[in-house]
């Protein structure tokens, strides 16, 4: 069944009412970091995030409506932001971090946008080159990574990028949150096919002899229109498709209800649940099992009302267990708890491609 235009029309519609709903903040208020401690290529060591307020994701202002689940565009000025705000909302963001004494050992630095820090029209090349001119100072920083849509990578920009921060990795992360088209295209709403995204692959696969350039996707657990067990089968077998085409490092984004999106319209109307924690240590346990590559398993939202949960009981000690396994990249111990059975239940008989198809159909 072929959901792709009922969905397109209901992102359309949610996008646009959405964006009126918007407080618009100017660019410094929005900005933010932070830091914390991460698996670098190197071993553990510490992470600097730094989000920079651009004009917002050009995929999610575009007539599409964007992806089902995001709602980071709320988080941007929607206005053109010069490279000289940017360059100056970043020194501040990243002499916090300085002096809070951050960078000491082994350091990667973050940098986030609502969109992709490669397109121009959000981050324009001459603010790109004076944030790398200024990251290239620090010897302990290792790692530089950033955030794009495949499209916006371009063998120029990556020489460019390399080129400013010699000796240190520059890391793509793309979200692909899929191998699979129909569900990329169809649930997500995500607008770049296998293809195009391979195509970006090439790329970087290509200049790894020249250069330390990396890439890491974006997997998102448990998209719309899925099911608990087909979320679980679909996140190993697309970390098992992104190490044959290369990628460096994995990272599983458990879908968390984020306001004025789709995925929030049908959470509410009972038509979808976040995935359970035990299906995140399930992909956890069958992915580093099978696969040599990083992996990584986000826990922001684990055990709200919005995000992944279980129960009272063992939300907190299997989110510990979690980030504990990330940066050891180890299989955490067997638990087990009462909700296990549900859990399972779950996994074996539920279809919830069934109830939001329908829903989608109705609307």
């Amino acid at each position: 069944m072929n959901t792709q235009q009922p969905l397109e029309n209901m992102l359309k519609d949610i996008r646009k009412k959405a964006l009126k709903r918007i407080d618009k903040k100017p660019p410094s208020v929005l900005a933010a970091s932070w830091s914390g401690d991460d698996l670098l290529y190197s071993g553990p060591g510490r992470a600097i995030f730094i989000v920079l307020p651009t004009p917002g994701c050009a995929w999610a202002l575009a007539g599409s409506g964007g992806c089902s689940m995001c709602s980071y565009i709320a988080d941007s000025p929607l206005q053109k932001v010069s490279s000289k705000e940017l360059l100056e909302i970043f020194k501040e963001q990243f002499q916090r971090q300085v002096e809070k004494q951050e960078i000491n050992g082994p350091t990667a630095i973050k940098i986030f946008v609502s969109g992709s820090f490669l397109n121009p029209e959000e981050i324009p090349e001459e603010a790109q080159k004076e944030i790398f001119k200024i990251i290239n100072e620090y010897d302990d920083v290792e790692e530089v990574v950033v955030e794009s849509r495949p499209e916006y990578v371009t063998e120029e920009v990556l020489r460019d990028c390399c080129t400013l921060i010699p000796g240190k990795i520059f890391e793509v992360a793309m979200g692909l949150e899929s191998a699979d088209d129909k569900i990329r295209l169809n649930r997500i709403n995500k607008g770049f096919t296998q293809k195009d995204f391979e195509k970006a692959m090439k790329i970087i696969n290509d200049l790894k002899s020249d250069f330390n350039v990396r890439a890491k996707v974006y997997l998102l657990v448990k998209p719309v229109l899925t099911s608990e067990g087909e979320a679980i089968e679909d996140a190993v077998k697309s970390t098992q498709y992104a190490e044959e085409i290369g990628v460096d490092r994995v990272s599983f984004c458990p879908s968390t209800i984020h306001k004025g999106t789709l995925m929030e319209i049908l959470w509410r109307r009972g038509s979808y649940q976040p995935p359970w924690i035990w299906s995140t240590l399930e992909i956890i346990r069958r992915v580093r099992s099978s696969v040599k590559i990083p992996a990584i398993m986000d826990t922001a939202g684990f055990g709200t009302r919005r995000g992944p949960y279980n129960c009272k009981k063992c939300n907190s000690k299997l989110k510990d267990a979690i980030i504990k396994s990330n940066i050891n990249q180890t299989i955490p111990e067997e638990f087990e708890c009462e909700c296990k059975v549900k859990w399972e239940a779950d996994v074996e008989f539920s279809d919830m491609t069934r109830s939001t198809t329908n829903l989608l159909k109705n609307h």
